[in-house]
């Protein structure tokens, strides 16, 4: 495992560098264009009768179960040092916008996703049975948090609607994880469980997440408190994570959401009440630098996953299909309900844009398409997701900052 951690790293470290020196896009997207470039090239030289190269990158892919590393390992690093900046009274401002956004919209999300792209794809070779579609729906229709928040620091997007596209990616993802499990339970058994069964796995998933979160969060924020010492602070913080996931896990609680909620408790009680300056100081490098590493090496890895996708007849207007059904869901259930209802949310005039065209998918819809069953339905599921993702990384990436710019009339929110 210590040459494929080497490899990946190396490979990340030059990627960044090149990025750095000559192309100047953000970090995350910058790294990934490379590595997509350079999956391509492999690709073409195998064309040609060159075939050691993808070998090479196919052997070394497959020996990273990249749905078990980032699901159980990179996530809760990514999610607790994306929450812990997060300013809770701020988050606290805008709960109820951010509420219904992360739960109400990613369920109608999953819905309209699922049901557009069965109709859709009855009218190709590739047409999925309702369920399978519906869980398609699930792990796209949750933004990421790590692509959301690492590309709109360089966006420009006013305070609060930052605020608002950020809490609901920190949060969403829990919800969507959660609709993936009952879904794919559903697929296993062939058996659709009631409303209030459904409703009691979604509160014991995310409910419980949210109270271990709470109880790991103060236990640490009390040991933080009670102590004034950089080096085994910071190593609390790190227990606190990696041990908060793997309990998580065991407990068959959300990791997602316990995640967030202890960042939010260790990133606002904890630094303002339980850490003095030079803590602080070492706190937030050590987690910004995990939050670097991390991000970088990620997107390395879904750049280079492309070597990996089953081709099928008729895969890119599936694919066409699957981005056009993820953005018109994106449009029906966050766009609209926040043009309608802007006083309500309390957002600049063309938030709505800019909410809609931010709703960026990355890792963790790839990591659920590739925990499903291997089949027919999961080389479909994942291809779509993959053509998804990398165009929201790409296209909106690029593009969200002049979104920003021509889309927002104003800078703080209606009265």
């Amino acid at each position: 495992m210590l040459d494929i951690a080497a490899i990946f790293l190396t490979l990340t470290a030059v990627l960044a560098y090149l990025n750095r020196r000559f192309i100047g896009f953000p970090a995350t997207i910058g790294v990934m264009i490379i590595a997509l470039a350079l999956s391509l090239v492999t690709i073409g030289l195998d064309a040609l009768g060159f075939g050691v190269l993808r070998d090479f990158e196919e052997s070394l892919l497959h020996r990273v179960d990249f749905s078990d590393l980032l699901m159980e390992g990179m996530l809760s690093l990514l999610l607790f040092a994306g929450a812990l900046h997060v300013d809770l009274s701020e988050l606290r401002a805008y709960r109820w916008q951010i509420g219904l956004l992360a739960i109400i919209g990613t369920m109608a999300s999953t819905l309209v996703v699922g049901l557009l792209l069965w109709l859709g794809l009855s009218y190709t070779p590739l047409a999925m049975p309702l369920t399978y579609c519906l869980l398609f729906g699930a792990l796209i229709s949750p933004t990421d948090p790590i692509a959301v928040m690492g590309i709109l620091k360089s966006a420009g997007a006013p305070k609060n609607v930052e605020l608002v596209i950020a809490g609901e990616s920190l949060f969403n993802d829990g919800v969507g994880v959660v609709l993936f499990s009952l879904l794919l339970s559903v697929v296993h058994s062939g058996k659709v469980p009631g409303f209030a069964e459904g409703a009691l796995l979604l509160l014991e998933e995310a409910g419980g997440g949210i109270v271990l979160g709470l109880v790991i969060g103060y236990a640490t924020y009390r040991m933080l408190k009670s102590i004034d010492s950089y080096q085994e602070e910071v190593l609390i913080t790190l227990a606190a994570v990696i041990g908060g996931y793997a309990l998580a896990s065991t407990l068959h609680v959300s990791g997602p959401l316990a995640m967030v909620v202890i960042g939010l408790i260790i990133g606002n009680h904890g630094r303002a009440l339980a850490m003095s300056e030079q803590t602080r100081r070492h706190v937030d490098m050590f987690w910004e630098l995990i939050d670097e590493i991390l991000n970088a090496v990620l997107f390395v890895l879904i750049g280079l996953e492309i070597i990996v996708i089953t081709s099928a007849h008729g895969l890119l207007t599936a694919g066409l299909i699957a981005i056009g059904v993820t953005l018109l869901a994106r449009v029906l259930t966050v766009g609209l309900p926040i043009r309608l209802l802007r006083f309500m949310f309390r957002l600049p005039a063309g938030a709505w844009k800019v909410l809609t065209w931010g709703g960026l998918r990355g890792g963790i819809s790839v990591a659920l398409a590739l925990s499903l069953p291997a089949g027919p339905q999961r080389d479909i599921i994942v291809a779509l997701t993959y053509m998804v993702v990398v165009f929201s990384i790409l296209v909106q990436g690029l593009t969200i900052g002049k979104v920003v710019r021509s889309s927002i009339e104003c800078a703080s929110p209606p009265h």
